[in-house]
C-alpha cells in the first residue's frame, strides 16, 4: 500500500519538478498505474484496518431484538437474557455501540443569562481555622456569589449566620459586584427565608433588605444544590485553589487575602465561557440595579437599661459602657466589626467586635471615668443629732414579763 511520503513525494515530483509519470515511477521504485492512481486522489492515502471477527457477531441480533423492546435494559441482564456466558468486556463494549440507535437523543438545552439577571448566592465553610483573638480559632462562615452573566465572583468572610451579619456581609459584597443583579439565588437558609412544597417564605429582615435594593429573590427547595450550580462550582474552586498553602491572622487578613486572589481569578479564562469574567463584567454591571443611594443600617440593634457595673453584653461577650450613662437607656448596635452604644444620640461606647466567646472588653477610659465618679461622691457621716432612746422595760411590760 502507498504510504503518505510516497503520496507527498510523487505529487511535489510531478507538479514541483514536472517530472512524467515513468520517470517517477523509476526513480521511487513503483509501479506506474500506483503514481497515477497518487496523482489523481485529492487526500492522502489512510490506512484503514478491517475489523476483525468478535465472537458477539453471533449474538447481536439477539441484542438487537432486546435493545429494540426494551432499550434501557441494563447490560448485564441483557446478557442474561441471552445466555451469553463469556467475557463480558466485549459484550458490554457492543450493547453500548448498539444502545444509541434504539434510545431517541436527549439533548439538554444549556442555560443562558442576561447581562444583569441574576446572581447565585450561598454560604461556604471554609475548613480552616481563623484566629479571633486571645490564641482563640474558630471556623467562619463565607459568603459567595457570582454572577449569571459574567460569572464574576465575589465573596466575604462574615462572623456568623445571624441575620445581620449575612445582609451586612451580602451588601457588601453586592458592592464588590459593583451593582444589584434584577435576582438572586437562595438555599433555605434561617436569615433569608424558606421553601415549603413551593411556597416561598421570607424573613422580616429579608424582605426589607431586597425591598431597598429592588432585588427579586427565589429560593430553591431543600436538597436542589443543581439550581445553583454556578455558586457551588465558585465553593469548589475557592476550596482547592485559593486555600491551598495559605495561612492567616485574622478575618481581615483572610478578606483581604481573598479579594487579592479574586481579583486574579476573575481575569483567567471561564471553562464554560471561553473567555474572561473580567470581559464581560461591564456589560453586566451596565444592566443591573444600582445600590440604594441612601446608607442602608444593617445592624443589629437594641435598647436596654445600662446597670451599675456600666457593661452591656452582646452574644456571650460583655462590653464596658461609660459610666454617665448608668439607669439610663442605651441603644447597642451591632454590625460586621463594631459594637456601638448610644445615649441619646451620643456616643458613649464603641469596641472593636469579638468573635472569641465569653469574653469581657473593657476600655481604659470607661475604668478612669468610675473611678472618678466614685471618688467625687461625696462621704456619707451620721448625722450630729440626739436620738431618743426608748426604756426595754416597756417591752418587758408589755410581753407581761416583768
Amino acid at each position: 500500500m502507498l504510504t503518505v511520503d510516497e503520496w507527498a513525494e510523487i505529487r511535489r515530483l510531478h507538479a514541483g519538478e514536472r517530472l512524467g509519470i515513468k520517470t517517477i515511477a523509476r526513480r521511487l521504485g513503483l509501479a506506474r498505474n500506483t503514481v497515477r492512481a497518487a496523482l489523481r486522489s485529492t487526500s492522502p492515502p489512510k490506512y484503514e484496518r478491517g475489523r476483525r471477527p468478535s465472537c458477539v457477531d453471533e449474538v447481536e441480533r439477539q441484542i438487537r431484538e432486546v435493545l429494540a423492546e426494551y432499550p434501557r435494559m441494563p447490560t448485564t441482564v441483557i446478557a442474561e437474557r441471552i445466555g451469553w456466558t463469556r467475557g463480558i468486556t466485549v459484550f458490554r463494549a457492543r450493547v453500548a455501540e448498539l444502545r444509541p440507535l434504539y434510545i431517541p437523543p436527549e439533548p439538554y438545552q444549556r442555560t443562558e443569562y442576561a447581562p444583569g439577571e441574576l446572581a447565585q448566592w450561598d454560604l461556604w465553610f471554609p475548613p480552616v481555622d481563623i484566629p479571633v483573638g486571645l490564641d482563640v480559632k474558630a471556623r467562619l462562615p463565607v459568603l459567595v456569589g457570582v454572577s449569571g452573566y459574567s460569572r464574576w465572583t465575589v465573596a466575604r468572610m462574615i462572623p456568623s449566620r445571624e441575620s445581620f451579619d449575612i445582609l451586612s456581609g451580602h451588601l457588601e459584597v453586592l458592592r464588590q459586584l459593583g451593582g444589584v443583579p434584577r435576582a438572586g439565588v437562595y438555599d433555605n437558609e434561617s436569615a433569608i427565608g424558606r421553601n415549603r412544597a413551593g411556597k416561598v417564605e421570607l424573613t422580616a429582615a429579608f424582605q426589607s433588605f431586597r425591598g431597598a435594593l429592588g432585588m427579586k429573590a427565589i429560593v430553591l427547595k431543600p436538597g436542589f444544590p443543581e439550581g445553583k450550580g454556578l455558586v457551588e462550582r465558585a465553593n469548589g474552586y475557592l476550596e482547592t485553589s485559593f486555600l491551598p498553602g495559605r495561612s492567616f491572622t485574622g478575618v481581615d487578613d483572610f478578606n483581604t487575602q481573598l479579594v487579592d486572589w479574586l481579583d486574579k481569578a476573575n481575569r483567567r479564562v471561564h471553562r464554560i465561557l471561553h473567555c474572561r469574567p473580567s470581559d464581560r463584567i461591564a456589560e453586566d454591571r451596565a444592566a443591573m440595579l444600582p445600590l440604594p443611594p441612601f446608607f442602608l443600617d444593617l445592624s443589629w440593634k437594641q435598647m436596654v437599661r445600662l446597670g451599675r457595673d456600666h457593661y452591656v453584653r452582646v452574644g456571650t461577650c460583655d462590653y464596658s459602657v461609660h459610666p454617665r450613662a448608668i439607669g439610663r437607656r442605651v441603644e447597642v448596635s451591632v454590625d460586621l466589626d463594631t459594637v456601638t452604644v448610644r445615649l441619646a444620640g451620643e456616643l458613649v461606647a464603641q469596641h472593636v467586635r469579638s468573635l472569641a466567646k465569653h469574653r469581657t472588653i473593657t476600655d481604659p477610659a470607661h475604668v478612669a471615668a468610675r473611678r472618678a465618679l466614685r471618688d467625687a461622691e461625696p462621704i456619707r457621716r451620721p448625722l450630729d443629732v440626739e436620738v431618743e432612746e426608748r426604756d426595754l422595760g416597756t417591752y418587758d411590760h408589755a410581753l407581761g414579763v416583768a
